[in-house]
Order: C-alpha cells, then sequence, then structure tokens
C-alpha cells in the first residue's frame, strides 16, 4: 500500500510512469467508482469555497476605488478601455485594463456591487488551487498534490485577497497558469508551449504590470535547464517567447500613449501623463525604493505638457495606493465619506500586544524591510505559517538527489516552485512600497513546495529511516513553534488551536513509530495526522480572516482586534446623505456632481448615483489632473458648479483652492469643522458661477 506515489528518473511531468499507475488507496475505486483522492478533492474545494464566500457581505463594495471604476468603465467603452477611474474620464486608475475588464464584465451581468467584484478573483483562486494539485500530483504524487492543494486553500492572505476586488488573485492565477506552460515546454521541448507561457505572463503584466515578472527568471531556467534541444534552438526560442511577452505586455500602454493627451483620461499616478512612465516609476523601480516619482506639477497643479486641459465623460479610471503604501487607512474624523490615510501615510501606534490586541506598536501594514520581515509582524500573518516546511522541502529537493542533465522533472519542480518563492521573498522582504494582499502570490509556490516535500519525506524513509524521521518530526516540530509564536505576535490565548496541533503531531508520532519503514496503514495515517497538525493554525486563521473587520480598501489577514476598522462592514462606502440630496438638487443642469480634491472623496459618491466626479489630484490628490484655469472653463460652460478644496494631501490643487476661494461661495453647513486634522477626508464646499 502506498500513500505517495513515487518516480522514477525518466518519468516526464505530463504522465509520470509509476505516478500513473500508483496503487495506494487514494486512487482505488470508490463508491460508484470514484476514488478517494477525487472525494478529499472535492472536500478541499468545498472548503476553499467556504473560505471565500462565507460571510461575504462583510465586504461591502470591496475596495470602492476599484468598484467606482467599475462602474465608470460600463458607462462608455471609452472609459472602458482606458480604465476611468470616475465617469467624467479625468483621471484612469493607476493599473493596467486586464484585472479590471474581467471585473467589469461580471458586473455588467449582476451589477456594480461588492459580489460582482469580488466574484472573478474567488473563481481565479479556486482554480489556482487545482492547478497547483495536478502539478504537484503529477510529479510527487496524489497525496502531495491533495497536501498542495489544502496548503493553499488555508492561506489567509490568499483567501483575503480573493474576496476582495484587488485583483492579485486573478494575477496569481495567470502566473500558476504559466508555470504549467513552461513545465510543460521544459518537458516536450515544445515551442507552442513556450509561447503560451509567454502570453499569460504578458496577460499578468496587463494586470498588475511589472509584479508579473517576479518569477519570470525561474520559469526561463526550468525551459533553459530542462528542455531536451540544442541550446541554439534554446536560445532561438526564448528569444522569441521574451519578444512575445514584451508585445503582449505593452500592447495597451503603447495604444494610450498613441492617443493625443487631450483625447483622453490623464495617467493615474504617472509623472509625465504616459503608461510608460507609470510602468517605469510607480509601477516599477518605486516599489523596490518606496520613492513617490508621480509628481509632475509645478507646485500649483499648473497644465504640464501634454496635461488634459478638461475632463469630459467619457473616461474614468480607479485608483492607486497612497503615495507610500504604508498602512491601512484610518476612518475619516466626522465619519462622513470614505476612508482617508493620514496626512504622513502612517498609522498611529497600537497598543502593546496584550492591550486590546491589534497591530505591535509602531508597526506599519508591512513592517520595516529586512531578512526578518516574513517572520515578524505585521507581515509574518499573511503567508508565511508553512514557511519553514516549505524551506526544508526545497532543500531536500535540491540535494536528495544527483543532478542530472537536462534537470530531472523534479528539479524542474524546484526550479519554477522554488525560484518563484525564493525569488518573491527576496523582493518583499527589502521592498519598499507594496501592500500586504501582494502576497497572494506566495500560496501557489509555498503550497506545491509542501506538498512535494511530505511525498520527498515519505518516500525517504525506506533508505534511511531514522534521518527521514527525525527530519519530519524535528520540521514539524518547528513549524509549530514557528505558528505558535507568530500567532502570538497578535492575539493572546492561542493554546485552544496550539493544543489540538500538538494533539495531533503527537498522535501522529506514535503511529508512526509502530510502522515507519513500511507502508502500514498506522505509518499512513500518522504521517497524515503530523501534516495535518501544520494545517490547524493556518485554517483557523484563514477563518478569522473571512470574518474580520479589516479594512476593504486595502485586504490582508487577520490582525486581531483592528482599531482601525471600519465601523459598518455592511455600507462601507460612507456617504453623507445630507451633502448628496443638496448636491443632486442643485446640479441637475451640470455634467458633474462636484469636483473634489482626490478619489478618496469622490468614489463613494460615484456609487451612490453614478455621476462623473471630479478627481482634481487623481487618487490621493498629488497628481495634476486640472488646475484652476480648467475649474474656471468648466464652470464657465456650466459643467461644473461645485468645488471641494481641502483634504487632498498633493500640490496640485493648490491654485484650485485659490480660484475657489476667490470666485465662489462657501456653502457653509457643508464646510468641514476647523478642529478637523491635516489630511482627513473631506474638505470645505464652494458653488461657483
Amino acid at each position: 500500500m502506498n500513500i505517495i506515489g513515487e518516480t522514477n528518473r525518466n518519468t516526464t511531468l505530463s504522465r509520470p510512469t509509476s505516478v500513473a499507475a500508483e496503487r495506494g488507496w487514494l486512487n482505488w475505486p470508490a463508491a460508484l467508482g470514484v476514488p478517494p483522492a477525487a472525494l478529499v478533492l472535492t472536500g478541499i474545494l468545498i472548503l476553499a469555497a467556504f473560505l471565500n464566500f462565507y460571510q461575504l457581505q462583510n465586504i461591502g463594495d470591496g475596495n470602492l476605488y476599484y468598484t467606482a471604476a467599475v462602474e465608470s468603465m460600463l458607462q462608455s467603452w471609452d472609459n472602458f478601455f482606458f480604465v476611468a477611474a470616475e465617469p467624467g474620464g479625468s483621471v484612469t486608475v493607476d493599473k493596467p485594463p486586464l484585472g479590471l475588464w474581467i471585473e467589469a464584465a461580471s458586473a455588467f451581468v449582476f451589477g456594480v456591487n461588492g459580489f460582482a467584484v469580488v466574484l472573478p478573483n474567488i473563481i481565479a483562486g479556486l482554480l489556482s488551487i487545482l492547478i497547483v494539485y495536478h502539478l504537484t500530483k503529477n510529479c510527487f504524487g496524489t497525496a502531495a498534490g491533495l497536501v498542495a492543494a489544502l496548503a493553499v486553500a488555508v492561506t489567509p492572505v490568499a483567501v483575503a485577497a480573493q474576496r476582495n476586488n484587488t485583483m492579485d488573485s486573478l494575477l496569481t492565477f495567470s502566473l500558476v497558469l504559466a508555470a504549467w506552460a513552461f513545465l510543460k515546454a521544459a518537458e516536450t521541448g515544445k515551442l507552442r508551449h513556450l509561447l503560451l507561457g509567454a502570453l499569460l505572463i504578458g496577460l499578468g503584466f496587463n494586470i498588475k504590470m511589472m509584479q508579473a515578472f517576479l518569477p519570470v527568471p525561474a520559469f526561463y531556467a526550468v525551459y533553459f535547464l530542462g528542455a531536451k534541444t540544442g541550446w541554439p534552438r534554446k536560445i532561438l526560442n526564448l528569444g522569441v517567447a521574451t519578444l512575445l511577452l514584451l508585445v503582449v505586455s505593452l500592447s495597451w500602454a503603447l495604444v494610450v500613449d498613441a492617443v493625443p493627451a487631450d483625447q483622453r483620461p490623464y495617467i493615474g499616478s504617472s509623472a509625465n501623463n504616459t503608461v510608460m512612465e507609470l510602468i517605469l516609476g510607480h509601477n516599477g523601480l518605486n516599489r523596490w525604493s518606496g520613492g513617490g516619482g508621480n509628481r509632475a506639477d509645478d507646485g500649483d497643479g499648473g497644465n504640464g505638457a501634454g496635461q488634459r486641459p478638461i475632463p469630459t465623460n467619457d473616461g474614468g479610471q480607479f485608483a492607486p495606493p497612497p503615495p507610500n503604501d504604508g498602512g491601512r487607512f484610518a476612518p475619516p474624523a466626522n465619519g462622513n465619506a470614505q476612508f482617508a490615510p493620514p496626512a504622513d501615510g502612517q498609522l498611529p501606534p497600537s497598543p502593546p500586544n496584550g492591550a486590546g490586541g491589534g497591530r505591535p506598536s509602531g508597526s506599519s501594514e508591512v513592517g520595516e524591510a529586512g531578512v526578518m520581515r516574513f517572520f515578524e509582524a505585521p507581515l509574518s500573518k499573511e503567508a508565511s505559517w508553512l514557511l519553514p516546511f516549505a524551506v526544508v522541502a526545497a532543500l531536500l529537493l535540491l540535494f536528495r538527489r544527483r543532478l542530472t542533465w537536462p534537470v530531472s522533472p523534479r528539479r524542474q519542480f524546484l526550479l519554477v516552485w522554488g525560484g518563484w518563492l525564493a525569488i518573491s521573498w527576496v523582493f518583499f522582504s527589502f521592498a519598499g512600497l507594496f501592500h500586504a494582499y501582494y502576497l497572494v502570490m506566495l500560496a501557489p509556490p509555498l503550497g506545491a513546495l509542501a506538498g512535494a516535500g511530505a511525498a520527498e519525506l515519505w518516500q525517504m524513509r525506506r533508505r534511511h529511516g531514522d534521518l527521514a524521521a527525525v527530519l519530519l518530526v524535528g520540521t514539524a516540530v518547528i513549524t509549530l513553534l514557528f505558528q505558535w509564536f507568530n500567532a502570538n505576535q497578535f492575539v493572546d490565548n492561542v493554546w485552544l488551536w496550539g493544543a489540538v496541533s500538538a494533539a495531533f503531531l503527537l498522535m501522529g508520532g506514535v503511529l508512526l513509530a509502530v510502522q515507519w519503514r513500511r507502508d502500514g496503514r498506522y505509518a499512513q495515517m500518522g504521517f497524515v495526522l503530523i501534516l495535518l497538525s501544520l494545517m490547524v493554525t493556518p485554517l483557523v486563521w484563514t477563518y478569522l480572516t473571512t470574518t474580520d473587520v479589516n479594512n476593504t480598501n486595502l485586504p490582508g489577514a487577520y490582525a486581531g482586534v483592528d482599531e482601525f476598522a471600519a465601523p459598518d462592514r455592511n455600507n462601507n462606502r460612507g456617504v453623507d446623505t445630507a451633502l448628496l440630496a443638496y448636491l443632486q438638487a442643485n446640479t441637475q443642469d451640470a455634467e458633474y456632481l462636484l469636483a473634489v480634491p482626490s478619489s478618496m472623496q469622490g468614489t463613494a459618491y460615484v456609487l451612490e448615483t453614478g455621476r462623473p466626479v471630479l478627481y482634481m489630484g487623481g487618487f490621493s490628490g498629488g497628481d495634476p489632473v486640472v488646475n484652476a484655469d480648467d475649474i474656471a472653463q468648466m464652470v464657465a460652460d456650466g459643467d461644473l458648479s461645485f468645488v471641494m478644496i481641502g483634504g487632498g494631501r498633493g500640490r496640485s490643487q493648490q491654485g484650485v483652492s485659490e480660484w475657489a476661494q476667490a470666485n465662489c461661495a462657501a456653502v457653509t453647513q457643508f464646510n468641514a469643522p476647523s478642529n478637523r486634522p491635516p489630511g482627513a477626508n473631506g474638505g470645505n464646499l464652494y458653488q461657483c458661477g
């Protein structure tokens, strides 16, 4: 009886001989001819679906910035193509279009709401589990595939990202498909699989830009070192694939940049109103350095070269994260509108651990850069729960068998998943500008390596039984101790699920001791219990993530009692109903409901009314979308009557503020209180014309 299928050195990834003929009980026909493996996999998918859909109403409208963009995109083809952030087409999202196009297609069917914009991301997450299972099973056996699938399903950040419309799970799905294509290319040596992989990465680039390129070195390496093709042909094929990759990646950007600036929205978060600069700047080098780099205004919101003078109702966009990407949004002081980041972009200190929970004192969303970032709060709760086990698994795959040329299927597996994990680990350990939910792309490699490591340890026991036992139990103990330490960084009283994990480990160890070197029933049960002991805490943490009162704009894993949470998750718009009624009653003849300093004051009103709301400074107030002359012309043309000033963080509205104070009448009943802290949401409302 065999729980983990073994493969030989000549096995191929698509159909390994011994795996295809596995005799383990997981592949025996059961009721109605369905093998237990299919039932277990179905159970894992049901668990994953439950974690993704449970209390989904808690997300409200999801990330309002992206949801408002979807609302805008469904109003015109121009808005759809340019990914306009608001129906007036003043500025674009700081992301490429594909992810939002998919979400808009879902919203076209189900309406613009949280469920519709999140559904594609949930489906992408479930499909990613299936692909990771398939690839791990084909190389290491059915049980290894099931371990990998379960590990991906209970990664907290994966569920947090999939239950949101921030599109990272769509990116991850495209990269998992690309991993399959490159492994297939290494197996067959055929160009078409290589080109398919390049195409899929290019599609991923059109979801999140440069982030899609992180695993590319690992993908190229598996073809270059694994394909049974001559070196000249390999180099030529990789050159052709790279050309296709660049064409697909840059296709939308080049088309948009070819459109005259006065005929399209301003490119949000870019320094010179071009997508190419956005790729290289805000979504490129600035992600590593943590710099701003998207402020091309002249200090007065001046109309820089190529800037769109007056937006028309043909576009709209979604918004980038705050300039420093360094913390969750804090609730507005007056309780109205949506969340706005503090003036300095940093969160105030949390209470010490044990004093009400929450984040460790002084921490930001991703913590300090360094080699310990994945093992310390606040980032360690996202995807690190199985990291010690995955590292040991990678070392086993690297050193257990002698090197062959071309590299064997198992080392090809290691190149793809280990390379993906290592590159991402290094980047996110030292990068200066990213959000915690970006780490969803670590879930597939962590899960795949966990499954492969389990298979290696099971097979290793026959020739090196004592060493395999020490490695299995030792790695499990280290992983469980890390999980206990990690959980205690965020909450108290973790003894309950810690005790369950310890009980599983102890029972598994006893059963293994009875039949460790044989394939008996007790050995298999013991091995399964030890593996399940590693899944208890990630599963509990993932469940807590689904019930958490996290900020829906920046999803992340459960962080304890979150004092920065939205008070009402079922309605995260936070519209000032009195202001909305006043504006609706007094703007029937105007195109725009109002002009606001940034999206942070406007997205909720876009979703509530479906009308254009001019984001004068883009997402956070720093983009030179319009200047005072533009606003004056729009008022003169009757397109705009109300301007809100203050509350933005960029310099690009200074000229507008001065113009509004000199030429418009203050609407005092809606003006911000004098004691509002700097950078708080909202501002002073003026009626012009």
